[in-house]
C-alpha cells in the first residue's frame, strides 16, 4: 500500500481512504470506530461481491505478526521462531534458549523475550525460566509447594510457588492441588 490519505476525523471515528498497491487496485475505505463498550475487537468487510480482493483482505487479517529470534552458538548466529523454543532460562545472568535445534545464547533479557512471545503459548515458570506450553510433558509436586515441570525432551525446570497459579490457569488445571 503506497498512499494513505486521511479524509476526516470526528470525535471517536476515523475515516481513511487507502489506495491498493496492486496495479488496478481500487481504493478501499477503512472505517475505524473506537467504542469503549466493546469487549472484543470486531472487523466487518463490506463488498458488493466476494472476489479476490475480499480474499486478500481476509488473509491479511488472519496473518499473525511473524516474530523471529536470533541466538548465538559459538561464532554462528541461528534464526528461529517462537514455536521452535522449548524454554528460555538464565544462567549467571545470561539468557539461553533451548530449542528443537540446540541451545543458544540470547542477547535480550528474559523479560524482553517473554514480551515478544505469544502469551497463550508461553508461561513464566520462575524468575529465571519461561516455557512453551506445547513442550510440557508432565508435572511433579515438590515438597515445598512448587512444581517440577518435565519437558518432552526430558529436561526439567522448577515452577516457583509465585507462578504455580498462573501455570494452572493457563493449562486449565482441574482437580486437587
Amino acid at each position: 500500500m503506497n498512499h494513505l490519505e486521511e479524509s476526516a476525523v470526528r470525535n471517536d471515528f476515523f475515516f481513511y481512504i487507502l489506495k491498493a498497491a496492486e496495479e488496478g487496485g481500487r481504493p478501499v475505505k477503512i472505517h475505524v470506530e473506537i467504542d469503549e463498550e466493546l469487549e472484543k475487537k470486531e472487523v466487518l468487510i463490506r463488498s458488493n461481491v466476494w472476489d479476490e480482493e475480499v480474499e486478500r483482505l481476509l488473509n491479511r487479517l488472519k496473518e499473525e505478526e511473524r516474530v523471529y529470534f536470533a541466538g548465538i552458538e559459538g561464532e554462528q548466529r541461528y534464526i528461529f521462531q517462537p514455536q521452535d523454543i522449548i524454554y528460555l532460562y538464565t544462567v549467571d545472568k545470561i539468557v539461553m534458549a533451548k530449542t528443537k535445534e540446540g541451545t543458544f545464547q540470547m542477547k535480550e533479557r528474559l523479560y524482553e523475550l517473554e514480551e515478544q512471545l505469544p502469551p497463550e503459548r508461553f508461561v513464566r515458570l520462575s524468575k529465571s525460566a519461561v516455557a512453551n506450553l506445547d513442550e510440557l510433558k508432565q508435572f511433579e509436586a515438590s515438597f515445598n509447594g512448587s512444581l517440577c515441570v518435565y519437558f518432552r525432551t526430558g529436561d526439567k525446570e522448577y515452577v516457583s510457588r509465585k507462578y504455580v497459579n498462573r501455570i494452572k490457569e493457563k493449562i486449565h488445571w482441574k482437580g486437587r492441588g
